[in-house]
C-alpha cells in the first residue's frame, strides 16, 4: 500500500533541479515532487521587483485607466479643434457665430470636403452664411441619401439651387422618416406621379410639414367650400403654397372677404380653381386697399363682386398707379369722366392693364370708321372691349355691316359688342336667317343671345319689346351652375363645416 505521502503526490513527479537546496539539506536520493498537496505561493525571484509587470509596454500610461486625459484636457482639446475649424470657415468667408453648439467635424479637412460639396452643388458662400447650420450635415450621412432620393423623384438639376436655397433645411431630413411619407401623401390627393416634382421645385418647404397639421386642414376647408375633388390635385400642383396656408389666418379670411363683397361661396370655389395663386394675395396689405381704391375711382360698390369675378387678379397687383394712370389716359384720349371711367372698369376691369399703344390705335380706327368723338366716348363706355379687339377682325365685321347688312353707324353706337361676335358662325348665319324672312330688328335683338334662343325668335311673327336685351354684362351665375359631375364632393363636409373652428390651431 501507499503511504498518505505518496497518495497526494501527482501522477507525475516532476524532478526539481540539481541545485535545489532540497539536495543539500536533506541528502535525498530519490526525486521529490515540485508540488504537494498544500499549495504554496512560490516568492518572486530577487531580481524581479515585486508588483510590476512581466513585460512592463513602452508607454505604461496609454494602457492605464486612470492616465487618460482629464475632462478638462478633453474640453480644451475640443475648443483647440474647434477654433481650427473655425478658422477655417473664417479663411473662406464663413461666418461661424451660429455654430456654437452644433456638432461639427473634428479637423478642418473634414469640413473643407463639406463646404466644396456644397460648393459643387451651386451654393455660395452667401448661401452658406444664410444659413450655416448646413454645415452640421453629413455628406455621406445626410446630404447624399436626400439628394438621391430627390433625383429618383424627378427633381431636375437644374432646379436644385434654387430648391436647396429656399429650403437648405432638407439636408438635415431623414428619408424614411421625413420626407417619403409627405411624397405619398401628396400622391394620395391626386397630384400625378409627374408632377409631385414640380409641387417640390415650386414648394419645397412642404417637405418640411406634419400630415396631421396644415396640409391637411387647408385641403379639407377647399373641398368643404365647393372645390371639386378633382380639382384638388390641379390646384396644389399649380399653386402648391396652398399647402402651407393656415386656414384660420389665411384662406378662410380671404374666402369670407369675397362672400362679403357679394361673391357666393360657390362661385370662390370656381375662382380657386381656375386661379389658385390668388389666395396668396395678401388680404390687409393688398386685397382690402384695392377694393377702396375701385370705389374711390367711380366704381360701384354693387359692382365690384362683378368686378373681381371677371378679373381675380385686379386683387393682387398695385392697383392705385394703375387706375391713376388709366384714367389720365382714358380721360384725355376718349373724353372719359370720372363716373364714366368707373362704369368702363365695371364692364371690363382688365381695362386697368391695357397699354396706352393698345388704346391709342384702337381710338384711331374708329375714328377712321367715321365715330365722333362723343360716338367713341359712348361706344367705350357701353363696351370697352372694343379697345382690345384684333383691329383687323374688327375691319373685316365693320365692313361686312356697312356693305353686306346696309346698316348705319348709330346702330354700332347703340351696340358696339356687335365687333365681339363670330362674323362666321354668328353674324353671317343669324344676318341671313332674318333677310330670309324679311326680319328688320336691332343688332341687340339679333346677336344678343343663344342660339337656342334665336331660334325661337325665328318662330315669331312680330318682334316683341321684352325681347330687345341690353348690352351685355357678366353673369354671376355663371361660376355657380352646377357640374353633374361634382355630385359627392360635399357630402362629406357640408354637414359640419360651419362648425369647425380654423382658428390657429393646425400647427406644423
Amino acid at each position: 500500500m501507499l503511504s498518505k505521502t505518496q497518495c497526494f503526490l501527482p501522477l507525475r513527479a516532476i524532478p526539481p533541479p540539481r541545485t535545489s537546496p532540497l539536495f543539500r539539506r536533506a541528502g535525498l536520493c530519490f526525486p521529490v515532487a515540485r508540488y504537494s498537496s498544500v499549495r504554496e505561493r512560490r516568492p518572486p525571484p530577487p531580481d524581479r521587483p515585486r508588483g510590476r509587470p512581466r513585460n512592463p509596454s513602452p508607454n505604461p500610461g496609454r494602457n492605464s485607466l486612470y492616465a487618460r486625459p482629464s475632462l478638462a484636457e478633453m474640453r480644451d482639446l475640443r475648443a483647440e479643434n474647434r477654433e481650427r475649424v473655425y478658422e477655417f470657415l473664417r479663411g473662406i468667408g464663413v461666418v461661424p457665430d451660429e455654430l456654437d453648439g452644433l456638432e461639427l467635424p473634428v479637423t478642418a479637412e473634414v469640413m473643407r470636403e463639406r463646404v466644396d460639396f456644397l460648393r459643387q452643388l451651386g451654393l455660395t458662400i452667401d448661401d452658406i452664411n444664410d444659413y450655416p447650420l448646413v454645415l452640421g450635415c453629413s455628406v455621406k450621412k445626410n446630404m447624399v441619401p436626400v439628394l438621391d432620393y430627390l433625383g429618383k423623384l424627378g427633381v431636375r438639376k437644374s432646379c436644385l439651387v434654387d430648391f436647396l436655397r429656399r429650403y437648405p433645411q432638407v439636408l438635415h431630413a431623414s428619408v424614411v422618416v421625413d420626407l417619403a411619407p409627405v411624397v405619398k401623401f401628396l400622391q394620395g390627393l391626386d397630384i400625378k406621379a409627374v408632377d409631385v416634382p414640380r409641387v417640390l421645385e415650386r414648394y419645397p418647404e412642404v417637405l418640411g410639414f406634419k400630415l396631421e397639421g396644415t396640409m391637411s386642414t387647408s385641403v379639407a376647408y377647399l373641398v368643404g367650400i365647393g372645390v371639386a375633388r378633382r380639382e384638388v390635385g390641379g390646384v396644389l400642383t399649380r399653386y402648391p403654397d396652398i399647402l402651407g396656408m393656415r386656414v384660420g389666418k389665411v384662406i378662410k379670411p380671404f374666402v369670407e372677404y369675397l362672400e362679403y363683397l357679394g361673391i357666393p361661396r360657390l362661385a370662390v370655389a370656381r375662382l380657386i380653381e381656375k386661379g389658385p395663386h390668388i389666395l396668396g394675395f395678401n388680404l390687409d396689405k393688398r386685397v382690402m386697399p384695392n377694393v377702396e381704391c375701385l370705389l374711390e375711382f367711380g366704381v360701384r360698390r354693387q359692382s365690384v363682386s362683378s368686378i373681381v369675378a371677371q378679373y381675380p387678379e385686379i386683387l393682387g397687383i398695385e392697383l392705385k398707379p394703375r387706375l391713376e394712370s388709366q384714367y389720365s389716359l382714358l380721360s384725355s384720349v376718349v373724353g372719359l369722366s370720372r363716373d364714366e371711367f368707373g362704369r368702363v372698369i365695371g364692364r371690363m376691369p382688365q381695362v386697368v392693364s391695357l397699354s396706352s399703344g393698345a388704346v391709342e390705335k384702337h381710338a384711331a380706327f374708329l375714328e377712321e370708321c367715321g365715330f365722333t368723338s362723343e360716338q367713341l366716348k359712348d361706344m367705350v363706355v357701353g363696351c370697352p372691349q372694343i379697345l382690345a379687339l384684333n383691329i383687323d377682325i374688327m375691319r373685316m365685321s365693320f365692313h361686312y355691316l356697312q356693305n353686306e347688312m346696309g346698316r348705319p353707324l348709330e346702330d354700332l353706337v347703340a351696340f358696339p359688342s356687335f365687333f365681339t361676335y363670330s362674323l362666321e358662325t354668328v353674324v353671317k348665319p343669324r344676318h341671313w336667317a332674318i333677310s330670309k324672312k324679311g326680319i328688320r330688328c336691332s343688332l341687340a335683338w339679333l346677336l344678343n343671345c343663344s342660339d337656342e334662343k334665336f331660334r325661337d325668335r325665328m318662330e315669331y311673327d312680330s318682334i316683341e319689346i321684352e325681347e330687345m336685351e341690353a348690352t351685355p354684362s357678366f353673369n354671376m351665375n355663371s361660376l355657380t351652375e352646377p357640374r353633374s359631375e361634382d355630385e359627392g364632393d360635399l357630402s362629406d363636409y357640408e354637414d359640419d363645416e360651419d362648425d369647425v373652428d380654423y382658428d390657429d390651431s393646425d400647427e406644423d
